[in-house]
């Protein structure tokens, strides 16, 4: 079983027949995914791509047993969907909309406490488990099945270590693109221990930025199990200036531990195999693992 989703995940859409819904559904249910149907209000009762229209998650949930939800909502409604999916009993909620207020995520944050519902993103590309399952937005044809892990900020870079992991001849198992917002579901640390944990993962690229304190976090965590599997670790932002918003939401110096010079510091000292630019991702990784 790799994690989060694999081939047995029956997926469904929350903004199923919107344009990015759309779009992004057929390239899934394409790249082999198990989609089982879609929900937008009002629609319920219809079809959409050869699939169900439902008006609620949990008509949808009662009717095909989907486990697995990812949406594509506007902003405003965005959190109100998430938590729609958590009430229906979804056990994985991928929320690719970027845009959600800060406050709006919070309530989020705190209303799935306590719940078994785990969430990715939001303003993530999503998870892919290579030739089984795509629950998100990044290109299929990149991720080559195989046995390194990917927990990423950023969405181009999940896509460009896949690049690079792949032409050293190695492959992926699961890749989760965490989300670059300053509140997430999911944190680096959450995703690595996953990674950790998994049996089909031998080793781990770790993606992260300036801002917050996920990458310190899941190092420190890393080195306090004992380095059980190699990690390669990149820092985006190396240049950045302080106090300025670069790109992603959460992606901001505050303070002296939030710049890159800092986190790959740390990462260093915990262990983990530090590249100074994406483009040795692979060629680390290869190197770390003897291939």
């Amino acid at each position: 079983m790799s994690i989060l989703v694999n081939k047995d995940s029956k997926i469904l859409v929350q903004g199923f027949t919107g344009t990015e819904g759309t779009f992004h559904a057929t390239q899934m249910i394409e790249y082999g995914t198990n989609v089982v149907g879609g929900v937008t209000p009002g629609k319920g009762g219809t079809q959409h791509l050869e699939r169900p229209v439902f008006n609620t998650v949990a008509d949808c949930v009662k009717s095909t047993g989907a486990d697995v939800s990812i949406i594509f909502v506007p902003p405003a409604f965005a959190a109100d969907a998430v938590m729609e999916a958590a009430d229906a009993g979804i056990r994985l909620v991928v929320c690719i909309t970027e845009g959600i207020p800060v406050q709006d995520m919070v309530k989020v944050k705190n209303y799935l406490q306590g719940k078994p519902t785990r969430l990715v993103g939001p303003n993530c590309p999503g998870v892919i488990t290579s030739g089984e399952c795509k629950v998100g937005i990044m290109p299929g044809f990149i991720f080559k099945p195989g046995r390194i892990g990917i927990v990423s900020k950023s969405g181009t870079l999940t896509y460009e270590a896949a690049d690079q992991v792949a032409k050293a001849g190695l492959g992926i198992s699961t890749a989760v693109g965490i989300g670059g917002d300053p509140i997430i579901g999911t944190t680096t640390k959450e995703a690595v221990e996953l990674f950790m944990n998994d049996e089909n993962t031998d080793a781990i690229v770790m993606i992260g930025e300036i801002g917050g304190g996920m990458e310190a976090e899941a190092a420190r965590w890393i080195k306090e199990n004992g380095n059980k599997k190699p990690v390669v670790g990149f820092i985006a932002g190396q240049t950045a200036p302080p106090g300025r918003r670069m790109g992603h939401a959460g992606a901001i110096v505050g303070g002296a531990d939030d710049t890159a010079a800092a986190k790959m510091k740390i990462m260093t000292e915990c262990g983990i195999h530090v590249v100074n630019s994406p483009a040795d991702i692979g060629k680390k990784m290869a190197e770390v693992i003897g291939k």
